[in-house]
């Protein structure tokens, strides 16, 4: 064994720490050069709504803390996948991050259709409570059996009918067409008031009322105003019967292969991307319905206490017919929320 005199290494050992070396930088460059790893994140609704907004913060704030490693691609307004297919992809990996509305989880779980309930939350601020509160929080794991991961809720707001007819009581839905989303408690919340339900992806809405292949349609504001319904539909009642939110959601697959400490950075990004969304949902709600009203393209239609009960008591009796499915643990928590 042959000792270098300047090193202090014998022969061996300083061959080991030149191969160490140059494998070093070998890894130092396979780091530089490699490509990041793409987050596709998809959507069904245009970039200037509270969902489009969120996804592009959490795109800014994952690249902006893990540079190099990671990068998100937003496919807003339906680019790559619809309402419908949307999840069958998140579970094939086509896409791994997509946050569809709660009425979309129906076939994965049906304790989430507790969001489509009419006439169950006062306002916002109680879907925020029962959200952030217990039932809320486990509802986020209600899928975990069929390989979904919730990771957070997103407002959008509360649903208004529109139509070209004036909706001031029960009675004046009956007979009509209205679009609703693939949920069989919106279907039935529709068949209480003697109309035909019709269940169409959001992408095909436009052209079912500028066609008048539907008569109607629900949904906020925001979606009212970002997708023009307002323009192919003379009235808009301010019901405030039910809530639109979404959920974001992940693979099991996607989440549990990412190393702990990213997942934890992607994880704080999306908190915070949820956060803005949900501020910006609470201002849209308001600053799109006055947008419309301008327009003049659209009647508001309002209803007095009275008128609105009636639709109460006509839609009410939907809870019944899913307590079973949803839990009445979960529909008591829902309720307690509004106080």
């Amino acid at each position: 064994m042959i000792l270098n005199q300047q090193t202090g290494l014998t022969r061996p050992l300083k061959t080991l720490v030149k191969m160490l070396a140059v494998a070093s930088v070998f890894a130092t460059s396979f780091n530089v050069f490699a490509e990041p790893i793409e987050i596709k994140f998809s959507h069904v609704v245009a970039e200037n709504t509270p969902k489009g907004q969120m996804a592009l913060k959490f795109k800014e704030l994952v690249e902006q803390r893990l540079p190099g490693e990671y990068k998100v691609s937003v496919f807003p307004s339906s680019q790559l996948f619809g309402d419908n297919n949307e999840l069958a992809a998140l579970l094939l990996n086509d896409v791994q991050f997509v946050a569809p509305s709660l009425s979309k989880f129906e076939r994965y779980t049906k304790r989430l259709q507790i969001f489509d309930l009419p006439f169950l939350f006062n306002d916002m601020d109680a879907v925020n409570r029962f959200q952030q509160g217990e039932a809320g929080q486990t509802l986020l794991n209600s899928m975990s059996r069929k390989g979904i991961v919730g990771l957070g809720y997103l407002h959008n707001g509360m649903k208004q009918f529109s139509s070209n007819t004036p909706l001031k009581n029960p009675a004046d839905a009956k007979g009509l067409k209205f679009r609703v989303m693939a949920s069989d408690v919106l279907a039935a919340q529709f068949d209480a008031v003697g109309a035909i339900p019709v269940k169409k992806p959001f992408s095909e809405v436009f052209t079912l009322l500028q066609t008048r292949a539907i008569d109607g349609q629900e949904n906020t504001w925001s979606n009212t105003y970002s997708q023009k319904f307002y323009e192919v539909q003379s009235q808009i009642t301010e019901s405030n019967h039910g809530v639109l939110d979404y959920m974001v959601v992940t693979s099991d697959t996607f989440w549990k292969g990412l190393p702990a400490d990213k997942r934890k950075i992607i994880k704080e990004a999306l908190d915070e991307s949820i956060a803005l969304g949900n501020k910006i949902a609470a201002e849209k709600d308001n600053e799109d319905k006055q947008l419309i009203l301008d327009s003049k393209r659209s009647q508001l239609v309002t209803l007095s206490p009275a008128e609105r009960q009636k639709w109460v008591e006509v839609m009410k009796p939907v809870w019944a017919k899913f307590e079973d499915q949803i839990g009445k643990d979960v529909i008591d928590a829902a309720v307690a929320a509004n106080k």
